[in-house]
């Protein structure tokens, strides 16, 4: 399963309204991409459509889709908000990650 937290959640709606993608019915879609300084990183984007592989997953009212293939990286992973002195942005919480970057934007299991 993949949560959101309540600061995740208000700035996925606002990107999303932005974006012209309403929250009550499209998707924040997640994934694992090859890259980054610890060789994994992060992929969020918003969707419209639910492939057929896709695992869906609903929290606090926001919809994640994520691909099988990202799913097993992906497990108890908590998708927060920060705006601290290190930059403002989406956190990834991954208890699956062995080793993350300073920036915070890639990792290795």
């Amino acid at each position: 399963m993949i949560q959101v937290s309540d600061k995740a959640k208000s700035k996925v709606v606002e990107y999303m309204e932005e974006e012209g993608f309403n929250a009550a019915t499209d998707f924040v879609r997640v994934g694992v991409k090859s890259g980054g300084c610890s060789g994994l990183s992060y992929d969020l984007k918003f969707d419209r459509e639910k492939h057929e592989d896709d695992k869906l997953f609903e929290d606090k009212g926001v919809r994640i889709l994520v691909d099988k293939k990202s799913f097993l990286y992906l497990i108890g992973t908590t998708l927060d908000y920060s705006g601290g002195l290190n930059g403002t942005g989406f956190v990834f919480k991954n208890p699956n990650a062995n080793r993350t970057c300073g920036c915070g934007e890639s990792f290795s299991l």
